[in-house]
């Protein structure tokens, strides 16, 4: 999938604020500018400068120009793990399969997915993770690319699709949904584990501001996923 032009430089703004050559407060080229070197229209870069305020990593001030924006605190119980990076703190060696990669619409009266795609197509990716050579967990995907065009061209056979966003795209907001599940006969199959055999099921969604980035969901057998949660306790 080729990028629009906007998309492009939507993407090369923000692969230099992600980087750190383009740091908090920096001021970016004026319109003028980004109109020479992409020749293109005035209309196309408001509409990239557009996109990139919405997802709070610029603000445009009156006057002045537009300036990367200060990062958002998030505090977290349960933040956003990069599995290859939590295999290997176990002492694992990890590994991962793409099974499916596709590009498709939002499911006919599924709000969520309707909000997700943001009227745009989706890209469905979905994999198995593996720890030592043997199944860890089923990964189902969806990815707006309306919020990240640039995934389209990714190569996520090296790197899974959750690691590839972590180091590409900010988020602000996070929810994670975790419950008890038995594995249908896909699942099942590709765990290596009898059907019915209990599984933890993480949903989980991640915002840019209020920009729908991904919805995931993965499956665990119950035996090899674990919750850890420290608490500091809110009495004075």
């Amino acid at each position: 999938m080729t990028l629009s032009l906007h998309e492009r430089i939507r993407t090369d703004i923000e692969s230099a604020i992600l980087s750190g050559k383009l740091a908090p407060e920096d001021r970016l080229p004026v319109e003028h500018e980004l109109m020479q070197t992409y020749q293109c229209s005035r209309m196309t870069v408001n509409k990239a400068l557009s996109a990139l305020a919405a997802a709070g990593l610029i603000e445009r001030r009156k006057g002045a120009g537009s300036f990367v924006g200060r990062p958002h605190a998030h505090s977290m119980i349960l933040d956003v793990p990069d599995l290859p990076v939590e295999v290997a703190k176990r002492g694992h060696v990890y590994g991962y399969q793409l099974l499916v990669r596709k590009l498709r619409a939002a499911a006919r009266g599924n709000a969520e997915e309707e909000l997700l795609a943001g009227g745009r197509r989706l890209l469905q990716l979905d994999g198995l993770h593996f720890a030592d050579g043997a199944p860890l967990a089923v990964e189902r995907r969806l990815v707006s690319l309306a919020a990240v065009p640039a995934i389209a061209e990714a190569d996520l056979e090296k790197e899974p699709p959750g690691t590839w966003l972590l180091r590409h795209v900010p988020w602000t907001e996070a929810e994670t949904r975790i419950s008890a599940v038995p594995a249908d006969a896909e699942i099942a199959r590709l765990l290596k584990t009898p059907a019915g055999t209990a599984c933890l099921l993480v949903e989980r969604q991640t915002w840019r501001s209020s920009e729908r980035i991904t919805a995931v969901r993965q499956y665990f057998l119950g035996t090899a996923y674990h919750l850890v949660a420290r608490f500091g306790s809110s009495r004075p």
